[in-house]
């Protein structure tokens, strides 16, 4: 562990990490000039300004590798159009110590020590009225046990960090084992449960929007549980982590501050254009929504100007999006017709996935899209065409621009934690703790019929269940990080990671389309896949922090 991320802050540095606030949420800095450390805990704007701070290292994630791509081009969801990615070291087995990817390692630490620091300033320092301090304290502690998290779910066993370490102390420390760091997350999430009044974006005024909230720390708290009962972690199955699993999802519905959008509201989900729809009941919580066009430039197809088409999703992908009638295109009975791929499917297909024929765009620049062989957006001499035959649309915004001459911006935060996925981790979770009830039917129905899908059929056992709930996940939350982690949680890598990646190669003579499945690229994983490696950095100044397995 980096021993700088454990100094004593300077002056200098303070001053940074007080004016670092992003003014577009939260009271903005209006500190100026030279202040001493002591001086921050003496005065209310700079303490919450201080906290606001903490917010910071919260991940955006709709830029992984600095070029636009997004993880899901790490798993069997998408194939970056950027063969030059560093995100490729994931899929062609170089990922190691000396060549890490989105290791987060130094950021989340450094974030930890902000959060520490002011869960031990903040008892003694100047909060009016005095009784915020409570739920300032709450936000902290969600931001600490989040830190936490994203480390977690990257390394698995970590070190750590509930208060601030000294440059004087020896940081050559061991890791926590999983256990007690799932319990250090759960208990930093059941003080924000307790301590934070707000339960949902909602109850704060529109200038605090984006503060952590109870169900924010209710989702935490699910989602941590879900990770530690599936089998990667829980190797003897045991049934009662899958029921904390699913009781703390259970809490956050009974909550009854967040719900799915309605169907007519959900393909405006990720429509963020002004402060009120960012954070619609859906979204549990998110990131600050800046205001930029860079995810349409860098995902629009390559047709469209300035459409970079980063996120290609796999044919495997689109093949999990069922028929309207709720059967999967390899059930015979389906009616999926493969000389017309499209027609009669899941209608998130469209929602999410711009295919041959679809419409991209509103108005004089709407048209149909082209990923034939030869298209307007499958051209040969662009190297950034489609190597699928398909580009993403989830995210895109369709008022937006992004060309040299009209450039207009769309807010847009990143979504941690929304509704269903609530619903999602609470029927997998009771399903594996007491079976497919009518409580595990309900949730899994809702996600479905929200969608335009009819609800699945009676009298699954157990196993069928699990596969229907694994594919909701995989079609309902494509492209939002979790198939990523998913994969591995489930102990599924091997499987799914360590096989090639299809698309779909399309060819035309005169009006006939010719459909043919393809080998895009083969990939690799091994056992060692499933956590990331440390940075061999971090490794060289702490040896007891110890690599994970096999790297």
């Amino acid at each position: 562990m980096k021993k700088k991320l454990y100094r004593i802050y300077g002056v200098m540095l303070v001053i940074m990490l007080l004016t670092a606030c992003n003014g577009d949420f939260f009271t903005p800095s209006y500190t100026e000039g030279p202040i001493t450390e002591d001086a921050i805990w003496t005065t209310d704007r700079r303490v919450r300004e201080f906290l606001n701070n903490g917010y910071n290292y919260l991940l955006g994630r709709y830029n992984v590798d600095g070029n636009g791509a997004l993880l899901a081009s790490a798993c069997d969801e998408a194939v970056n159009s950027n063969l030059s990615s560093s995100i490729n070291c994931i899929n062609n087995g170089t990922w190691g110590p000396l060549k890490i990817f989105d290791s987060q390692y130094s950021n989340l630490y450094s974030g930890l020590r902000v959060v520490n620091m002011f869960l031990e300033k903040s008892p003694k320092s100047v909060i009016f009225p005095a009784s915020d301090l409570s739920g300032l304290r709450g936000e902290a502690f969600f931001l600490r046990a989040m830190y936490h998290f994203e480390l977690f779910k990257r390394y698995g066993a970590i070190v750590l960090a509930n208060r601030t370490f000294e440059f004087t102390e020896n940081l050559n420390l061991p890791r926590n084992t999983v256990e007690e760091v799932v319990n250090s997350i759960v208990m930093d999430c059941d003080s924000v449960i307790k301590q934070i009044p707000q339960a949902a974006t909602s109850d704060w005024d529109v200038a605090n929007y984006g503060r952590a909230t109870k169900a924010a720390g209710m989702a935490l708290k699910a989602k941590t549980l879900l990770i530690y009962a599936s089998p990667y972690y829980n190797t003897t199955n045991d049934l009662a982590r899958w029921q904390k699993a699913a009781d703390a999802a259970k809490a956050l519905m009974d909550l009854n501050k967040h719900s799915l959008l309605s169907a007519t509201d959900y393909p405006n989900l990720w429509n963020y254009s002004n402060t009120a729809t960012a954070y619609n009941k859906e979204v549990i919580f998110a990131t600050p929504a800046g205001s930029t066009n860079t995810i349409e430039s860098y995902n629009a197809p390559i047709g469209f100007t300035g459409g970079l088409g980063r996120t290609n999703p796999t044919q495997d992908l689109v093949d999990a999006f069922e028929m309207k009638v709720g059967k999967p295109i390899s059930d015979p009975t389906s009616g999926y017709d493969p000389k017309n791929p499209y027609l009669n499917r899941d209608p998130r297909l469209n929602l999410f996935i711009v295919f041959n024929g679809s419409t991209f765009k509103t108005g004089s620049l709407s048209r149909a899209v082209e990923t034939f062989d030869g298209g307007l957006d499958n051209v040969s001499t662009n190297a950034n065409r489609t190597k699928t035959g398909y580009y993403m649309r989830k995210f895109l915004s369709t008022s937006a621009t992004y060309n040299i001459t009209s450039v207009t911006n769309v807010r847009r935060p990143w979504v941690f934690f929304r509704y269903a996925e609530i619903l999602l981790i609470y029927a997998e979770a009771l399903n594996e703790a007491v079976g497919p009830t009518t409580e595990v039917y309900g949730a899994v129905n809702a996600v479905r019929v929200r969608a335009g899908m009819p609800v699945l059929p009676v009298g699954l056992t157990q196993p069928q269940m699990r596969d229907r709930i694994k594919n909701e996940r995989r079609v309902e939350l494509c492209f939002e990080e979790e198939r990523f982690y998913d994969l591995r949680r489930w102990n599924e890598g091997e499987t799914y990671l360590n096989a090639p990646v299809r698309g779909m190669k399309i060819t035309k003579s005169g009006t006939t389309l010719t459909y043919t499945p393809f080998v895009v690229e083969t990939r690799l994983f091994s056992k060692k896949n499933y956590l990331f490696p440390v940075p061999q950095t971090e490794i060289n100044k702490a040896s007891n922090l110890s690599q994970n397995p096999e790297y």
